[in-house]
């Protein structure tokens, strides 16, 4: 498409109003994680409060891409954002003399609703650049490149503030601050998103869905083990690591063990969005065939299993928590991050590459359904593979599937001219 400005007036929109929901996504998630902690729940219990979320976006992604062909992009934006607000405030009338079963079914519909707004956004932004980026001289790779890291970025702020403010205010106080935040960003976005983007068509249909390119269902294949990969050892195994080996178990000891791993998360984060957003340049893409490209997401999934391997061998030989294995761990994974961005960069770039302007939201949906099932499986895993083994066997799992990514990644051929 053209550089036309109403273009990327609505570019700059969406990415606008993807970065506020991105900050609530990512304090919100360490404020449960946390939260639930120190309340005792067990790392399969804290696991459990994700899957109704990842589910979640399993669903929606396949039902977002027909949705917005159906009634077009700007209305799975707003309607993201508006159940985000939604979740915020339900996620508030949490009762502490509720039992563990009740709060724990309760906090999973709750992350249920926020894993489908969470969906409706990511959907309806990735699919916008698709549509709105210059056409040519590696402009697409650019565009989605730039709204990736800089989410991550954002993400990674959430996390800190995440952890901040469940440490200064308290959980209510803190959900109910970010529910009036974002709930004033909706507003915003209704007023002033400007022209640009497209409609719908009424006549698509649900099963448009269901991609017949070899190409779209190979990446999303790769897709769900990258991201299994990353979430079984982020959701919960490294953060309750930390937690026990970080927290002295007093009030004050809690609360620097919070903001240490509120830190970390967020550092990791942006780290990961900043290289996302620099993968273009090193990856050399305007000058490369799409065949490079392709090459180069097999082969850094690959180099890439190398670093949980290694830590996990590391973690597991040295038998119990040690300042220097500690210093060794976070050194490790915000290596595997930068690797990480790269490969996700590229994978967010190909589904781009290999879908046609007409079905775009029906590819990217069920790729970031894909992404979705990657992390409800990483998400299990985490939980179920650190009760088992510790974080040495979260680290083991993720070496594995990152192996599976490079293998599906191999199969992807470059689209005929």
């Amino acid at each position: 498409m053209s550089t036309r400005p109403e273009g990327f007036a609505a570019y700059i929109a969406v990415t606008a109003a993807y970065w506020a929901f991105m900050l609530t996504d990512g304090a919100l998630r360490m404020l449960v994680l946390l939260h639930f902690n120190t309340l005792g729940f067990s790392p399969v219990q804290l696991a459990y409060l994700f899957i109704l979320y990842e589910v979640a976006g399993i669903v929606t992604n396949l039902s977002a891409g027909w949705i917005a062909a159906r009634f077009g992009l700007t209305s799975t934006l707003y309607a993201g954002l508006a159940l985000q607000i939604v979740a915020l405030i339900a996620l508030a009338q949490l009762d502490p003399t509720w039992g563990i079963a009740v709060s724990v079914v309760f906090v999973m519909l709750v992350q249920g609703l926020s894993g489908v707004a969470k969906d409706l956004a990511k959907m309806s932004s990735k699919s916008a650049v698709k549509l709105l980026a210059p056409k040519g001289d590696g402009s697409l790779f650019r565009w989605v490149a730039v709204l990736t890291g800089s989410k991550n970025a954002v993400k990674g702020l959430g996390f800190l503030l995440g952890a901040g403010a469940l440490a200064l205010f308290g959980f209510i106080p803190a959900i109910l601050g970010m529910a009036a935040v974002l709930t004033l960003v909706f507003l915003a976005v209704l007023v002033f998103m400007p022209a640009g983007l497209p409609r719908g068509r009424k006549g698509a249909k649900f099963r448009e869905v269901f991609s017949d390119s070899a190409n779209v269902n190979w990446l999303s294949a790769a897709r769900v083990f990258l991201f299994g990969a990353r979430d079984v050892w982020f959701v919960v195994g490294i953060p309750i690591y930390f937690y026990a080996v970080l927290s002295d178990g007093t009030p004050e000891g809690n609360r620097a063990a919070f903001f240490m791993i509120g830190s970390f998360m967020a550092i990791w984060i942006i780290l990961y969005g900043a290289v996302q957003a620099s993968a273009p340049r090193l990856l050399r893409a305007a000058t490369r065939p799409e065949a490079a490209l392709i090459a180069a997401a097999r082969g850094w999934a690959g180099w890439l299993a190398l670093v949980p391997a290694a830590l996990a061998a590391m973690v597991f030989l040295a038998g119990s928590p040690a300042p220097w294995l500690t210093a060794m761990v976070v050194a490790g994974l915000l290596g595997f991050g930068a690797g990480f961005a790269v490969n996700s960069a590229l994978h967010s770039y190909l589904i781009l590459t290999f879908t046609r302007d007409e079905r775009v939201t029906m590819d990217v949906g069920f790729y970031y359904m894909a992404n979705a099932a990657g992390r409800l499986i990483g998400t299990l895993m985490s939980g179920l593979a650190y009760q088992v083994g510790g974080v040495a066997l979260c680290l083991a799992v993720a070496a594995v599937f990152l192996g599976l990514a490079s293998l599906f990644a191999a199969r992807l051929r470059p689209e005929a001219a």
